[in-house]
């Protein structure tokens, strides 16, 4: 069979009992809503088999059943079926669904069962949204700026928050205040009435920053955890589970998740790389493979059966070769077992690198597969990578890529962080101390200190969002941390998404060129071929890249 992760007709019923409700509101939404469900949404079904019977080259009477699994069940799905555990807690938590925006569930072996649930409009996703719209950023893509943007702020909102926008229960459950939030009938999240609460509007998009976005984010990210908290000890003191999954697009606030790791009733996390709805369409296929054909379920009890998530397309020497060629690079291919050592070198000398190689990542982070990497040691190289390479805001963090073997040197989190999932403190052994002018830093500033030996890679209030590597499933990209390790004495390097801003990750050999030439990375990795950026041709272009894509 085939399925989809998601049942339109339940989300369109969900907009039309919505608009209803909150007649004559919302109408000028409503009028924006209904072209694209009355032309294409609610014909999904024909259009799922006319475009499945073009890519299979038959007649849509020879499709296999095509079914549809409800969202939050896909995301449910995908958390729990490739997870190690054969028992376990699974919460999912997004915007909305279609009704639901929080579920709890039990997985047992090949079977999940959902305990309870809270429905639309009553949202910690879209709060969160609706918060990262008011601080100028964009709704949907734009998250995990907020997050990011939030230890360069104090979290004074807090009391504020609670007391007027969201009631929380002690168990975490809870109901938002709505005359605050236009998201449910209108074309924005937030509505005069949040703004006046704050005594402000909200930031124009790419304006300059100030000290009260950076308050309002830490806040939002503090109430933010204290749910997340709640609700997944509730969930397993309920469901008397030791293990917990998650899934939705809060599982991707790995700041959130590394409080829940250090504080969490349970035993063990796991948590769905693609934790968003691309991560949907996995889920829906296991929950069909599972609960549909009712298929028996291996685990181990250790290892997940994600592949390190390195799901995605591979090229072969061959391909790579005339991707290259037809681009007119110019690439030299190392002896074997010389390559690791020599952009260890590179690494050690300052160089940034893209580095392609394997199978591509299926997720939102770059895993060590399509990345950019560089020195943590050098002071300098978060702004550089932000503003040269990446060309994004100052203000945001780079990961680290650390030895599984040798993450307990330099992050105090115990537990492997595969997925770049879990947000840890760098050791006290790590950092280095604080002056009197440095605790006299504030915002943005505080950028200017140096504040551990892998200044690159810690954030202001000293985290990092950790990605342990492992031998057994990325032994290149082991092997050049190895490398590094061997020169430097450092087993860590910054790992970030192979990009630029509002770009998807390359996907490609020709991809991974086309971004090597157009930002200010030294060197490109393609497998074994290596390209140095002073060895290329010169790179022009008929039209600006960058009107491909919008900004996120």
């Amino acid at each position: 069979c085939v399925v989809f992760y998601d049942k339109p007709l339940v989300k369109f019923e969900r907009l039309i009992e919505t608009y209803i409700a909150n007649a004559p509101r919302g109408f000028r939404s409503f009028l924006a809503a209904m072209p694209v469900w009355l032309k294409e949404k609610l014909y999904l079904k024909s259009l799922l088999k006319r475009e499945l019977a073009k890519l299979a080259g038959c007649r849509r009477q020879a499709l296999p059943k095509l079914l549809f699994a409800e969202h939050h069940q896909s995301h449910a799905a995908s958390a729990f079926f490739p997870s190690p555990f054969s028992r376990a807690g699974v919460l999912c938590m997004d915007g909305v669904g279609e009704w639901a925006t929080t579920t709890a569930w039990l997985g047992e072996g090949n079977r999940l069962t959902p305990l309870w649930q809270i429905d639309f409009p009553h949202s910690l996703g879209l709060m969160y949204s609706a918060f990262t719209y008011f601080t100028g950023f964009k709704v949907n893509s734009g998250e995990y700026k907020l997050m990011g943007l939030a230890p360069y702020g104090e979290p004074r909102y807090v009391d504020l928050i609670r007391d007027n926008l969201i009631d929380i229960k002690p168990d975490g459950t809870f109901r938002l205040q709505m005359d605050y939030f236009d998201y449910a009938t209108g074309l924005r999240m937030t509505n005069a009435r949040f703004s006046a609460l704050f005594g402000r509007s909200p930031r124009a998009p790419e304006s300059p920053l100030t000290q009260d976005e950076m308050d309002i984010a830490a806040s939002i990210q503090q109430v933010t955890e204290e749910i997340v908290l709640k609700v997944a000890d509730t969930i397993c003191r309920e469901a008397n589970v030791d293990n917990l999954c998650l899934a939705g697009g809060v599982a991707l606030n790995c700041v959130a998740n590394g409080r829940l790791q250090r504080e969490g009733a349970f035993q063990n996390l796991w948590i769905q790389p693609a934790a968003g709805d691309a991560g949907g369409a996995l889920g829906c296929a296991l929950a069909a493979w599972y609960q549909y054909a009712d298929q028996p379920r291996k685990m181990n009890g250790a290892m997940d059966a994600m592949q390190g998530s390195y799901l995605g397309p591979r090229f072969g020497s061959d391909q790579i070769a005339r991707e290259l060629d037809g681009l007119g690079a110019v690439y030299e291919v190392p002896d074997e077992g010389r390559l690791s050592p020599l952009l260890a070198d590179l690494l050690d000398q300052g160089k940034v690198l893209g580095w392609f190689q394997g199978r591509m990542e299926f997720g939102p982070r770059a895993l060590g597969a399509r990345s950019i990497i560089g020195d943590p040691r050098k002071p300098d190289m978060q702004t550089v990578m932000n503003l040269k390479i990446k060309y994004r805001e100052s203000f945001r963090p780079f990961a680290p890529a650390v030895l599984a073997e040798r993450a307990s040197d330099y992050f105090e989190q115990a537990e492997p962080s595969p997925y770049m999932l879990i947000v840890s403190n760098v050791c006290e052994d790590q950092r280095i101390p604080t002056t009197a002018e440095d605790q006299k830093l504030l915002g943005i500033d505080k950028l200017k200190r140096v504040r551990s030996k892998i200044s690159a890679v810690t954030h202001v209030d000293y985290s990092a969002r950790v990605q342990t590597v492992h031998r057994d499933t990325n032994p290149r990209f082991h092997e050049l941390l190895e490398a590094f390790d061997a020169r430097t004495g450092c087993g860590v390097l910054v790992n970030t998404s192979f990009n630029v801003r509002g770009e998807p990750i390359v996907c490609t050999p020709s991809d991974a060129y086309r971004c090597f030439m157009r930002t200010e990375m030294d060197y490109l990795v393609v497998e074994n071929y290596l390209l140095n950026k002073q060895d290329q041709p010169e790179w022009s272009e008929k039209h600006n890249w960058r009107d491909d894509f919008e900004l996120d």
